[in-house]
């Protein structure tokens, strides 16, 4: 790792200048052996035991990401973000009160309402962009986790991370946050007070649509994040060492992606605003946007790759539209460098929180004015 404290978009593009030592390859090898020789006196002096817990091209990507995110507790590597998020709650104790936004990644919200519970945690879902309701749901005591997702998908509602990490804080709970949707590039939540980070590594962090990886960064090296650590090793979730191979080489690339998708969804965003088949759209960089003053302040350098619109015509135009559109690919995920957009509230099913009207656009890099001309005229086929 260099010396000098260079910018972490330098040290993000050189995966921390790590160099193989063996060929002085500035890529590193993929480390597969999942097992390690003891030393004479029984020990194991180079720090691995078994490949269950631990993996050194694992190892090499966590500390990119712990850089990126300012973690001092470092980050943990998942196989899938799922994997990540479930294991913040599963190192929770029956009858544990949890309050968690009510809009939020849908697989999760509904692992929550289930398997979560099943296990005996008490769960309230609330708008924690309301900050009155988020300090109305605490528990003084009881609550040990608020779990907020900001931008949350696929509304873009924004939570103010300082603010809410003042009320869990009081409450005595910790606050996680989901910050897929934003990246460290723009939003750093443990510099803002939140306790864990998030990411479903599969979307932005990797980018390319070929890696499923999840992964968790704490501010302190406390008793919660070790309960984490052992959730991990005692169940097996750690990402294997050729995906985290692929996740280490997407985040070099982060912060190029990120500013070309962030400009490009913002200038979208403000489009997509005048078009005569849109009621309305969702995106934070608008002033307009409920949360926009919150989201200039905790994000920087943009607001973000994601937003949605609402079509005029309702939910049969916009299934229509989404089925005419030739460069924009119809699928799930997001975050990639091919853009995606998908009539979310099909997906979410009942109960969903997400209007049917809703069309939910997930931005690449390609050419700007070739992505507004395909949405145009996908709304226009959707009304034909």
């Amino acid at each position: 790792m260099p010396q000098r404290p260079f910018h972490p978009r330098s040290l993000a593009a050189q995966a921390m200048g790590k160099i193989d030592p063996l060929t002085k390859g500035v890529v590193p090898p993929i480390h597969v052996s999942t097992t390690y020789i003891r030393d004479e006196d029984n020990g194991y002096s180079g720090g691995f035991v078994y490949g269950r817990p631990d993996n050194e091209t694992t190892r090499e990507a966590e500390s990119v990401l712990a850089m990126l995110e300012q973690a001092k507790a470092g980050a943990l590597l998942f196989g899938s973000g799922m994997a990540a998020a479930t294991a913040v709650f599963q190192a929770l104790s029956p009858g544990d009160h949890v309050v968690a936004s009510k809009v939020m990644y849908w697989a999760l919200r509904s692992w929550l309402l289930t398997e979560a519970t099943r296990w005996g945690l008490v769960i309230d879902f609330v708008e924690t962009d309301d900050l009155a309701a988020l300090q109305a749901a605490m528990k003084p005591g009881k609550t040990k986790l608020v779990w907020a997702e900001t931008p949350s998908n696929p509304l873009w509602t924004i939570t103010d991370i300082a603010a809410a990490a003042e009320i869990a804080h009081k409450a005595g709970a910790k606050l996680a946050v989901d910050s897929t949707c934003a990246s460290p590039v723009h939003t750093r939540p443990l510099q803002l007070g939140a306790d864990i980070v998030m990411h479903a590594a599969t979307k932005v962090l990797n980018g390319h649509s070929d890696v499923v990886a999840g992964a968790l960064c704490a501010r302190e090296d406390d008793e919660f994040w070790n309960r984490i650590k052992t959730v991990r090793k005692g169940q097996g979730g750690i990402l294997g060492p050729f995906e985290a191979y692929l996740l280490m080489r997407g985040m070099r690339t982060l912060h190029v992606r990120q500013e070309r998708q962030s400009a490009s969804a913002m200038t979208l965003a403000q489009k997509l605003s005048a078009h005569p088949l849109v009621a309305r759209v969702l995106y934070p960089g608008l002033p307009q946007h409920p949360g926009h003053d919150i989201a200039a302040r905790q994000m920087e350098g943009g607001f973000g790759y994601m937003l949605s619109v609402q079509v005029v015509g309702g939910e049969a135009a916009a299934v229509k539209a989404a089925a005419h559109v030739e460069l924009y690919k119809r699928a799930t995920s997001l975050g990639g460098v091919e853009s995606l957009i998908e009539h979310r509230a099909s997906i979410e099913g009942a109960g969903s929180p997400c209007p049917p009207d809703l069309l939910r656009l997930s931005t690449g890099i390609e050419d700007l004015d070739d992505l507004y001309a395909d949405l145009d005229q996908a709304l226009k086929a959707g009304h034909a």
